[in-house]
């Protein structure tokens, strides 16, 4: 059986990620323990609130050391909404902070448009890059637009384009919500709060690791 280790430093929601792995057929730990997270099949890293106490959270346990090593392995890696935001070289949020630098670009905040309020919260749709396939990627079994919960005011922008594997709309505004390259991923949005929709994109995350 594979191992998927959920990584815990101290900020995001462990338990619902845990509990949605915990529906197929994988051991799930959660820890931030070096040992323990080198030995896992695949690794997930978790997020909510401001991108710079992230980083600082994942700094003070030197995770930020220790997760460039795992993923220097090859092994699958995913980051949920702030751990995917985390997995760039910057943030713009409360002044610049410095990413993880797993994946070129930055994180800006969404534009202020009339009437519509940040942060995002909504069941928005994901919308497949047509310049990517999502064959062999953690959206396989999606073959269409399909609604995810987002909640976030912040958004990444990849610098390769065809990093993107689906983009979302913010009203008129276009943002990333998928991003992969080579073994690393990221879901702006909650595949753990999204329904069957979510739990097909976290088996597929499943099925990479296996």
């Amino acid at each position: 059986m594979i191992k998927i280790g959920i990584v815990d430093y101290g900020v995001g929601n462990v338990r619902s990620i845990t509990n949605a792995f915990g529906m197929f057929d994988c051991e799930v730990i959660h820890t931030c323990d070096e040992k323990e997270i080198m030995k896992c099949d695949a690794l997930v890293l978790p997020g909510v609130g401001a991108f710079k106490h992230g980083i600082e959270k994942l700094e003070s346990k030197n995770l930020n050391v220790i997760l460039k090593k795992y993923v220097s392995t090859s092994r699958p890696f995913l980051g949920i909404c702030l751990g995917m935001q985390m997995l760039f070289d910057k943030s713009s949020e409360f002044g610049d902070t410095k990413g993880l630098g797993f994946i070129s670009g930055d994180v800006r905040k969404l534009p202020n448009l009339d009437n519509i309020k940040l942060p995002h919260i909504a069941w928005s749709k994901i919308h497949p890059n047509k310049n990517r396939t999502l064959q062999k990627t953690i959206l396989k079994e999606l073959n269409e637009s399909v609604d995810m919960y987002h909640v976030h005011s912040y958004y990444a922008k990849p610098k390769n384009p065809d990093s993107v594997l689906t983009y979302s709309m913010y009203n008129d505004y276009k943002f990333c919500s998928t991003v992969n390259e080579k073994n690393i991923y990221g879901c702006q949005y909650h595949p753990e709060k999204s329904g069957k929709h979510g739990l097909k994109v976290i088996k597929g995350f499943i099925d990479i690791a296996k």
